[in-house]
């Protein structure tokens, strides 16, 4: 077993321990968002009191193949997040498990054949089994209930309620597909723009959409962060109506080097002269008090 092979188990038992804190994430590395990215981040450092930065993540865990083992600092720091003392020992425990396999290995070849052929019956059978009980999948398409216009992915997220089990569900083209295996699963569609939409998945429905409506205030917030406006006295005014006078807002920094806390003044203040920096600043977070003002932001960087 090389390294890289090992590391390539490193990775998928760093996916299982983050699925201990997070269990509704089903998916893979592939699909590990942003959010499930700064997750990690939090839990790694909470965990071995060491940085993993986001770069780092997206150069050596998110890749489906590593051409090159990275540093072994790193990989010390992945051990330990896994349960090990460190790289050495996780190699060391990962070849003992292989050469226990091979020890068991049977040596008579007639006996290896009826295992190979008993696996391949199993397989067949599994396949069959799939796809026979397997039901047809419902695409939907997410757009703005005012403007009719699809949504962008970045925008949004999807999940899947089965079995009181929820389960993130990728958006391509604005699209959001889902195969229903019971009549009570559900999809659940957030956004820091949109309102919280939930809908149930039915095999005999022929609505083929699903409609966000937008959340005026955030949408306001965003095209202040996004324009060029350069009147400065509008742009106060604008912000002191939709902004909560109690406004906590959290800016999360590159490179895992921690957040920033701005409240109204300071933050309007920052919104009032539009800046490059403002404009790549990407909102995650929004809670509104109970008359609808904007009370809580969370932004990255």
């Amino acid at each position: 077993m090389t390294e890289l092979e090992i590391f390539e188990q490193l990775k998928q038992n760093v996916l299982l321990k983050y699925q201990e804190h997070y269990p509704y994430f089903q998916g893979n590395w592939k699909n590990f968002s942003s959010q499930d990215i700064q997750n990690l981040i939090v839990l790694v450092e909470e965990k071995t009191k060491q940085n993993v930065s986001e770069k780092w993540i997206y150069t050596h865990l998110k890749p489906e193949i590593n051409s090159k083992l990275p540093r072994k600092d790193m990989l010390d720091i992945l051990s330990q997040f896994s349960g090990f003392s460190g790289w050495d020992e996780f190699q060391f425990k990962n070849r003992e498990v292989v050469s226990e396999e091979k020890v068991l290995l049977p040596k008579k070849k007639n006996k290896s054949l009826f295992i190979v052929i008993g696996i391949l019956i199993a397989s067949i059978i599994a396949i069959f089994l799939i796809y026979s009980n397997k039901k047809p999948t419902q695409k939907f398409q997410l757009k703005n209930e005012f403007t009719q216009e699809t949504i962008q992915a970045k925008d949004v997220k999807a999940y899947k309620i089965e079995n009181n089990e929820m389960i993130q569900i990728p958006i391509k083209n604005a699209e959001v597909e889902v195969e229903s295996r019971d009549e009570n699963t559900k999809i659940v569609v957030e956004s820091p723009y949109y309102k919280k939409r939930e809908i149930k998945v039915n095999a005999n429905s022929d609505n083929s959409e699903i409609l966000l409506k937008p959340d005026d205030f955030a949408m306001m917030l965003k095209a202040f962060m996004k324009s060029d406006i350069k009147d400065w006295e509008t742009r106060k005014v604008q912000l002191d109506k939709i902004l909560s006078e109690d406004l906590e807002v959290i800016v999360m920094l590159k490179d895992n080097l921690g957040a920033e806390y701005f409240d109204k003044k300071d933050f309007s203040q920052k919104l009032i002269v539009p800046t490059e920096s403002v404009k790549k600043m990407q909102i995650l977070e929004i809670k509104n008090d109970k008359k609808g003002k904007i009370e809580f932001i969370r932004i990255k960087q």
